[in-house]
């Protein structure tokens, strides 16, 4: 059974852990998978998945929450981050999965949408949909385009508290530093009083780039592996506004350096940051929106948050490591799970 960094008895950075030590420790955020495994042949393999992060348990739509993205470098294929970075809010599911299934996975979101919102596209606008992807066509048949709508939809169903981590939904045919990727999370406490998580898709980094980690020759071909991306999702229950979420989002990225990324010319490398310490009201008789008092900028909180965000954003790439499992994928291709003697021989170290 894989285990997270922490149980293998590592730990980073000095904040408190929220009690699951996921994203779903910030109260109301819950995450979906739908994980598809199926064997054609040797060439169709199909490897890959959905993975849904709904910000909090009202409606998504009608009680909008601030949001914000940033992006490290910009080779992936997103759904909605123009609006989001014009607006400040995010209205819809944050839906994740492989390259060449984001308009599949968009469709489905927007079915979903529709159905649960009549007033969208009569009484009132359109609904922005927030969808991000990483490329698994080193394991996964990705031409197959094997995501359906369907399964955009069984994801956001299936979003729970208690969330899988590993080679599941969006993360199911993702590389890692060479190693088996996917889907990992953590959390810290800031303040004592408010939660960061994170949650990330790790598709990323050749083997010698990994800190700390003894370098082992891979038994194929890097060259071979797509340049890769990975998706962060930063949720805090802290009361701050789109541009202090901006800030949030620029400090996980400090944490995906501190695993040893070099940030590839192809590599896409996003992070999406929201709050749902409040929500803004699609509908209002009002000109003006009231929100609660904010975190102040200059506060030592402030840093609080931008150390939690860092510490959880490192802590979940590492949990997409150690909780993936080997897997195998198209002409015979084996993602290889790093193994835990590799983590032993470094412990004191670390």
């Amino acid at each position: 059974m894989r285990r997270k960094l922490r149980d293998l008895g590592f730990s980073i950075g000095t904040l408190p852990v929220g009690r699951r030590n996921q994203i779903t420790d910030v109260p109301g955020v819950r995450v979906g998978h739908v994980t598809i495994r199926k064997d054609v042949d040797e060439r169709t393999v199909i490897r890959t998945g959905v993975t849904a992060v709904l910000p909090h348990g009202g409606h998504l739509f009608l009680e909008k929450v601030p949001a914000a993205c940033f992006v490290l470098n910009g080779f992936g294929k997103t759904t909605g981050l123009v609006q989001v970075e014009e607006l400040g809010t995010i209205e819809s599911p944050i839906m994740l999965t492989n390259t060449f299934s984001v308009g599949a996975v968009w469709q489905g979101t927007l079915e979903y949408m529709l159905e649960a919102t009549p007033e969208i596209g009569d009484v009132t606008g359109s609904v922005n949909i927030v969808v991000g992807e990483c490329n698994d066509s080193y394991l996964n048949t990705a031409r197959v385009m094997a995501v359906t709508k369907e399964h955009a939809k069984e994801a956001i169903a299936a979003a729970r508290v208690e969330m899988e981590e590993g080679a599941v939904g969006a993360g199911t045919g993702m590389m890692c530093f060479g190693w088996k990727g996917g889907v990992g999370s953590s959390s810290r406490i800031a303040g004592g009083m408010y939660t960061v998580g994170a949650l990330v898709v790790s598709n990323f980094g050749r083997r010698e780039e990994l800190r700390f980690v003894p370098y082992v020759p891979p038994a194929f071909d890097e060259r071979e592996v797509p340049p890769g991306s990975i998706m962060m999702i930063i949720a805090t229950d802290a009361p701050l506004d789109a541009r202090q979420l901006k800030r949030l989002a620029r400090r996980a990225t400090v944490g995906l350096g501190r695993t040893g990324s070099c940030v590839h010319h192809g590599s896409g490398d996003i992070v999406i940051a929201f709050s749902n310490a409040y929500t803004i009201p699609h509908f209002s008789d009002s000109a003006l929106q009231s929100v609660p008092p904010l975190v102040r900028d200059d506060a030592p909180l402030m840093n609080e948050l931008f150390q939690a965000a860092i510490e959880a954003t490192e802590e979940a790439i590492w949990n997409s490591l150690t909780m993936a499992e080997t897997t195998t994928g198209r002409n015979g291709r084996i993602g290889e799970a790093i193994p835990y003697a590799l983590l032993e021989r470094v412990k004191r170290a670390w």
